[in-house]
């Protein structure tokens, strides 16, 4: 080791809130407002982790109800995508993005210093303008990715552009067990039984 302080990132929790409706699938978004980030744009409710003492479910569940007055219990969290994001001006973090769709309460506005209005929107008409990060999770979400890399540059804006798309997506393991495929024969030798490492 080189005596360096270890590289460390923010983690993010984000609450994709899923309901079903005439006109298809809608997820929950709100939009931030005020002395804060990305202020104007649309985003999921989410948040950081307060501490060690906090894992990502307990995390979720403590957003939930914080920015939405909704009670999601733990045993209803289904982890849907992570995202390893850059920022423009550089600042990377990692965001694990959660699927809810059992959950008690109406959601509504529980912070208007931080959030001016909220709605559903349908997961395939996603309202503009939205946090880069955050629709880059959903279109990730969408496509039933589950993990993703989003570096934007330095010259990128916050909100999503279709022009700038940086959102890449990593292949996950295939869930089938391996094909074992017989050795090839040796000529006046007999094919081995699978298995066998003689």
């Amino acid at each position: 080791m080189s005596g360096r302080q270890r590289y460390t990132v923010p983690v993010d929790v984000h609450l994709i809130l899923r309901r079903e409706s005439g006109t298809g699938t809608e997820v929950l978004v709100s939009r931030r407002a005020g002395a804060v980030y990305a202020a104007g744009l649309w985003h999921l409710p989410s948040g950081h982790l307060d501490g060690p003492h906090e894992d990502m479910a307990d995390a979720l569940i403590r957003e939930a109800r914080e920015e939405t007055g909704v009670v999601v219990g733990r045993a209803d969290v289904r982890a849907a995508v992570t995202v390893h994001h850059r920022a423009p001006g550089g600042e990377a973090r990692v965001g694990f993005f959660f699927e809810v769709r059992r959950w008690a309460g109406e959601p509504r506005l529980m912070e208007p210093h931080v959030c001016d209005a909220m709605t559903w929107a349908r997961l395939d008409a996603l309202p503009a303008p939205m946090v880069a990060y955050c629709r880059a999770g959903l279109d990730a979400y969408r496509a039933g990715e589950h993990l993703a890399v989003h570096f934007q540059r330095p010259d990128d804006p916050i909100a999503h552009d279709a022009t700038a798309d940086r959102l890449r997506v990593l292949p996950g393991v295939d869930p089938s067990p391996p094909r074992r495929t017989p050795a090839p024969r040796t000529p006046g030798r007999p094919a081995a039984p699978l298995g066998d490492a003689s």
